[in-house]
């Protein structure tokens, strides 16, 4: 009943968020029925996967908090309910839930927002269900003898040859300990880019102090920039003889409005929230960068020295008995704060990388096959959110489940390669950063730029 009432929870927070960016005409029932039906079953496929990806963004935190809870209050009748069985089924659902969602509701949802129907079959949703499955019932016979290949030219052993009769116990957690590998590598390469990227959004978000930004220039240029192409908009509609292209400069003008709008909130800010916020928001993006760094240089002396620093598995949630930092409770929501920090930073260098900046949705102008493109990429980073942080060292909290039963967790090659280069790709990045806002501002002080 708890874990039921938790995802029903999540899945009205994810309809509400899918609801934002969704483009509204894809499930109008104006010109046809069916496709605005099709469109909404696939819209709740997707609500599901979003919510199960949301659900494993929490899944750790919500573990280490439990645990300081339980230690801080032993004996307390009130969480009773809380305690580790329910922890421990909370991992395993959300483990079923990404594979089924992963291998079949994502995969049934975009193929059957595509189909058609077979020819010369009665038309209506039951005949796209139809063409649907038996596209997917194709799929997955390729995938699974293109893992059966795979797992037969890895192994060794003559058990990795045999036929598909240990398909539950053995390729399927191979398959999905691919995907999380793939999930983990794209977590290295999306997070140390989000990290630095962090910096340039937030100074976006916020007004800058009047040293580092000039807003009455800027807000002066920007509405004489608008009263100029208004003019140019006026004028080709009193002369017949201006060759005006007036949808550009409608787009146009409307892009300066919108501009100049932003603007005049952002010089309306208080002196509070121009002199004390940006250096504030500035100076925490730094230490938990420079906290998130240094654990991982510290987890790499680690794995030289001690075997126990290796990620492993855990199929007993002994939840209430020892503090999974040395710091205790502060040391517990460091590592949930750092957490959520490095899944943001991960979401927005993924979105601001040039191969999936197309993937950003807008605001109710998404369309249903863009939205199923976000439900899948956000729930291959999110799985792979708890082997990544165990792996890098941020939280000791063993995975539970069958999170902990990937081959590759055993390899100290790769887990030591891996935080090295996490440590040397943020490091990289931020001086990268450092050094080009530098450079502008040098720039921009010498007057160079005009």
């Amino acid at each position: 009943q708890i874990c039921a009432l938790l995802f029903a929870s999540l899945y009205i927070l994810c309809h509400f968020i899918i609801t934002h960016f969704k483009k509204h005409t894809d499930f109008a029932a104006v010109h046809d029925d069916e496709d605005a039906a099709v469109n909404r079953i696939a819209l709740g496929l997707c609500t599901f996967t979003l919510a199960v990806a949301l659900g494993a963004v929490l899944l750790l935190p919500f573990s280490i908090i439990s645990n300081e809870v339980l230690l801080s209050f032993p004996q307390n009748y009130y969480i009773k309910w809380l305690n580790g069985s329910l922890v421990h089924g909370l991992w395993n659902l959300v483990f079923l839930f990404s594979n089924l969602s992963l291998v079949f509701l994502m995969p049934f949802a975009y193929f059957f927002t595509e189909s058609e129907g077979f020819a010369g079959s009665k038309k209506g949703i039951m005949a796209r269900v139809y063409e649907t499955s038996v596209v997917l019932l194709l799929l997955t016979l390729l995938v699974l003898g293109m893992v059966w290949v795979a797992s037969a030219i890895v192994g060794n052993d003559a058990a990795s040859r045999q036929s598909l009769y240990d398909l539950w116990e053995y390729y399927l957690p191979y398959l999905y300990s691919c995907i999380s590998l793939f999930g983990v590598l794209l977590l290295l390469l999306c997070t140390p880019f989000g990290l630095s990227t962090m910096f340039t959004v937030t100074g976006k978000l916020l007004v800058k102090p009047r040293l580092l930004e000039d807003l009455d220039e800027q807000l002066s240029c920007t509405r004489l920039e608008e009263a100029a192409v208004s003019r140019r908009i006026i004028s080709g509609k009193a002369s017949c003889w201006l060759n005006l292209d007036m949808e550009l400069l409608r787009e146009q003008f409307f892009a300066i409005r919108s501009k100049r709008r932003k603007l005049e909130l952002r010089h309306r800010a208080s002196p509070w929230q121009r002199n004390l916020g940006y250096p504030l928001a500035m100076l925490v993006l730094l230490a938990l960068t420079g906290i998130s760094v240094l654990i991982v240089c510290f987890h790499v002396l680690e794995l030289l020295l001690d075997d126990a620093a290796m990620p492993r598995g855990m199929q007993d949630a002994s939840l209430g008995q020892v503090s999974f930092s040395i710091f205790g409770s502060f040391g517990a929501a460091l590592q949930v704060i750092l957490i959520f920090y490095l899944m943001v930073s991960s979401v927005v260098g993924f979105y601001s990388s040039p191969l999936f900046t197309h993937l950003l949705p807008e605001r109710q102008d998404t369309p249903l096959t863009k939205i199923i493109g976000n439900c899948v990429s956000l729930l291959v980073l999110s799985s792979a959110l708890p082997v990544f942080s165990r792996t890098l060292g941020i939280t000791r909290f063993d995975l539970l489940g069958d999170f902990g039963r990937f081959n590759w967790l055993g390899n100290f090659y790769i887990v030591f390669l891996y935080n090295m280069g996490f440590a040397g790709l943020t490091t990289l990045c931020l001086v990268k950063k450092v050094s080009w806002a530098v450079q502008a501002e040098l720039i921009r002080a010498f007057g160079e730029d005009r």
